[in-house]
């Protein structure tokens, strides 16, 4: 079963080993894509339908039915702000649409805060092969796909 990934952000997609941080970058945590997002307060979405399985306000992961788990983290070493400037639109446990808006926040503040914005989205518990159709340049808008899980 093939499960489709979109971008949680508008903005800029890049290859993992561009995020810096070395276990997004080597794929510790799985395979996946990263997107420098656009600057400016906006919404980051559910990048498949699901459950939300983990959600912190600088992070979360929907599980989908066909078994793959997406993480979003919304910038890097973002848990130092300990939720400022994120606002959480959704709980634990809920099903959710892909599309749909889990977290609001501001890329652009959480630079001004000396933090990365790149937003690694990431296949948990997935070899690297069963990803396809990858999506590693390009200017992205939310929801359009960034790599396909064929589980």
């Amino acid at each position: 079963m093939s499960t489709e990934v979109g971008s949680p952000v508008a903005g800029l997609a890049t290859a993992l080993s561009e995020v810096p941080d070395p276990v997004f970058s080597q794929a510790m945590v799985g395979p996946g894509v990263a997107v420098q997002p656009s600057a400016g307060r906006a919404d980051a979405v559910a990048p498949v339908a699901g459950t939300i399985a983990t959600l912190h306000p600088h992070a979360f992961v929907v599980a989908s039915p066909g078994g793959a788990a997406v993480l979003v983290h919304l910038g890097i070493d973002t848990v130092k702000l300990k939720g400022e400037g994120f606002e959480l639109h959704v709980a634990k446990g809920d099903v959710v649409e892909a599309g749909q808006r889990i977290v609001t926040w501001d890329p652009s503040e959480v630079e001004s805060h000396g933090y990365a914005s790149i937003c690694p989205v990431i296949a948990l518990d997935i070899a690297p092969e069963a990803l396809v159709d990858v999506r590693e340049d390009g200017q992205v808008v939310t929801g359009d796909t960034l790599f396909t899980v064929d589980a």
